[in-house]
């Protein structure tokens, strides 16, 4: 009923869950609901989380200064998972989105014109990564093993990392950094950029 799912609305809140995770949920309830009722698995209802939300997801913005970065990079020098920790200073170095670095094969870089290819953006369209001169030293000085294609591969399995989470939080708390997300390096490198005088 409308009421119980109001109680599991409130008992997420309760536990400091974030509004848009509580949203989340309430969506794939409704979309359940809407199957059942397709599939003819209940009666002609009404969809009990239908009207629900948890109010407008906040999103948050944060920004790393020249001091934080510097934290960070000396967490990473540190870190136990190498291929984890280089992924990690790529994603600051060129503000990519995780999965265009993890996925990152060698036969998308392009070391004369500078440039890492993502085939298929979050857009649906390829897009060109520019590199720096340190994200082009750390490329080169990356090891490459012998019938694997991708530049940051899983140890275990030679395939692109499923996550980088535990690493990235231990790097992280070590940086004094917890509140920071591994997206937050998406927006920081823009932000030192423009502090920079770089045309975005």
């Amino acid at each position: 009923s409308t009421e119980n799912l109001s109680e599991l609305v409130n008992a997420m809140r309760e536990k400091s869950y974030a509004v848009g995770t509580i949203n989340r949920v309430l969506v794939i309830l409704r979309y359940l609901f809407n199957l059942a009722r397709k599939w003819k698995v209940i009666g002609p209802i009404d969809n009990p989380a239908s009207g629900l939300s948890a109010g407008p997801d906040v999103q948050r913005t944060r920004f790393l200064d020249e001091e934080e970065v510097k934290r960070l990079i000396a967490s990473l020098a540190v870190d136990e998972n190498r291929t984890a920790a280089k992924a990690i200073l790529l994603l600051l170095l060129t503000g990519a989105r995780r999965n265009e670095v993890t996925f990152a094969r060698w036969e998308y870089v392009d070391f004369g014109r500078r440039t890492l290819l993502v085939p298929l953006s979050k857009s649906g369209k390829p897009r060109l990564i520019s590199l720096s001169g340190p994200a082009i030293t750390l490329l080169e000085r990356m090891p490459r093993s012998p019938g694997i294609p991708y530049i940051f591969p899983w140890p275990v399995t030679g395939q692109p990392s499923p996550s980088l989470f535990f690493p990235w939080d231990r790097i992280r708390k070590r940086a004094r950094l917890a509140d920071v997300r591994l997206h937050d390096l998406r927006h920081s490198f823009a932000s030192i950029l423009v502090n920079r005088g770089v045309s975005l």
